[in-house]
């Protein structure tokens, strides 16, 4: 019988929908080579499995343990199956994809570094060895890349302030503290490909002078940090990571440091506080953490999705990024589609493509077949669209001048029987038992919101007039982005929604 190569995704989607089972089943035919990736993203045909045939890797989806001895007979006959995808690079949801930061997620062994090279990684890092900190700096700024954490601020000019901020110790810190809703492109990285992850950094602390560097986690992702613990050992070993990173002059160390699940500390100086180990509470600004961050001593903090960016800015050149986009958002997007919508899962696009595009042709609709009344875009404290301005590109400056925000591109699908009362309340109710309590409007504001909420629902007269004008005080006097932000998700449903108000 002939030896079979197999890839199936250990990503936390697919264990959740049954890829243990697959695998065990798998795991018992000894003429099959099994190797567990990352996920490609296509959620609804989890788990999805490929074999590799003459004809190339086949893909089949959505998979049951009771369905692998019939796909494996299949591929050893070449006999057609019903869960057969065909080569999954020309499904059509993948095939309009422009996959940089994903290019390699799902078909690589997160745990090798041989893997990761042999499919072009470290191939920045080298550049970025040759070409010194300086060089480095100028490509990221010139490339265009923004933080994709949520603020979209130049990540260039965050590098080119910490280095050239006099201390004798930097610290790197990404902010993998991925908390809001209908979001998973960091834990999908981290899960499927940490090695870029682990690239990025290390070419941020050659760029600034950084000698060590932190990944903050957050408690609920344990797949992804068992994965990074397993890539950072690997990188340590390979030499990396360590006190010659590929046999240069440049040390830089990472480790990975789990949070307790507190949504405040997506806040860089809140998460600061929180690696110090402290309470996570918002630090007020100045200073700024590349002047004084992680224990007083000059920091960039960035994304997952931001670090992840750069091995390929270095790779393939400034130009070749910034070329991609759409006004002053260049380069690709890593969207994810969630709520109810028929193709759940990760779109990298270049920034532009429209919402009502994402929605209804790349995700199909909903998935329940009721019609689309809403969108949230940025998680919990993002706007409420609806289709009156599914028009919008998808692009910071063009959700902006809408109300809204595309934060870490998490797009969130409600049908009609939606109630945007609820979710304005939700909103207020969320950012109560979120706030870390160190500034009154956040920490009496969403209290209050809710109580107003509740009031305006039984009809009580004065109360929409007052529920803004709470909203304006949450966003000019809170510290930091989640009292602020509040507004958002509230003042949108208030304005698109109101018959759900009356």
């Amino acid at each position: 019988m002939s030896i079979l190569n197999v890839r199936l995704s250990q990503d936390a989607a697919a264990i959740a929908l049954g890829a243990r089972a697959v695998a065990e089943k798998l795991g018992a035919d000894k003429d099959v080579v099994l190797k567990r990736v990352g996920s490609r993203g296509l959620f609804w045909l989890e788990p999805l499995l490929e074999i590799e045939t003459e004809g190339g890797w086949q893909a089949y989806g959505p998979v049951s343990a009771a369905d692998v001895p019939s796909i494996l007979d299949a591929a050893r006959s070449g006999k057609s199956h019903a869960r057969a995808l065909g080569d999954l690079n020309q499904h059509p949801f993948l095939k309009k994809q422009t996959r940089l930061t994903f290019a390699r997620c799902g078909t690589v062994d997160p745990a090798s570094l041989a893997d990761y090279e042999a499919a072009g990684g470290l191939a920045g890092i080298r550049r970025a060895l040759e070409a010194g900190p300086q060089a480095v700096i100028d490509a990221v700024t010139s490339s265009g890349l923004r933080g994709r954490g949520g603020a979209g601020f130049p990540a260039g000019i965050k590098w080119k302030s910490a280095a050239e901020t006099s201390a004798t110790q930097k610290y790197v810190v990404c902010n993998a503290d991925e908390g809001d809703s209908g979001t998973y492109a960091d834990r999908m990285l981290m899960e499927g490909d940490p090695f870029l992850l682990i690239e990025g950094m290390v070419i941020a602390g050659l760029a600034i002078g950084a000698s060590r560097g932190f990944v903050y986690v957050r408690s609920e992702y344990p797949h992804a940090i068992a994965t990074m613990t397993k890539a950072i050992a690997a990188a340590r070993e390979k030499g990396l990571l360590g006190a010659r990173v590929l046999g240069s002059a440049h040390a830089f160390d990472l480790e990975v440091r789990v949070g307790a699940g507190s949504y405040v500390c997506g806040e860089e100086t809140a998460l600061l506080e929180s690696l110090e180990g402290r309470r996570g509470q918002v630090r007020a600004k100045p200073p700024l953490p590349v002047h004084a961050g992680l224990f007083g001593k000059p920091t960039i903090v960035n994304n997952v999705l931001t670090f992840a960016a750069v091995p390929t800015i270095l790779a393939q050149g400034a130009a070749f990024y910034r070329d991609l986009g759409f006004g002053r958002s260049r380069g690709t997007m890593p969207i994810q589609l969630a709520g109810d919508i028929k193709f759940g899962g990760l779109f990298e696009t270049p920034f532009g493509p429209t919402l009502g595009e994402l929605v209804d042709e790349i995700g199909g609709g909903t998935a329940s077949g009721r019609p689309v009344r809403a969108v949230q875009v940025g998680g919990p404290l993002g706007a409420y669209f609806p289709r009156t301005l599914f028009d919008t590109p998808f692009d910071y400056e063009a959700f902006a001048a809408r109300g809204g925000l595309i934060g870490h591109g998490g797009i969130v699908v409600f049908n009609d029987s939606v109630n945007l009362l609820q979710q304005a309340r939700f909103a207020m109710e969320f950012c109560a038992v979120e706030s870390c309590g160190k500034c009154t409007p956040c920490r009496i504001g969403a209290v209050r919101g809710v109580e107003v909420i509740d009031r305006l629902k039984k009809r009580e007269p004065g109360q929409e007039t007052l529920l803004r004008e709470l909203c304006d005080i949450m966003r000019a006097g809170s510290l930091c982005a989640l009292g602020g932000f509040v507004p958002y998700p509230v003042l949108s449903a208030l304005e698109h929604f109101p018959e759900d108000f009356r």
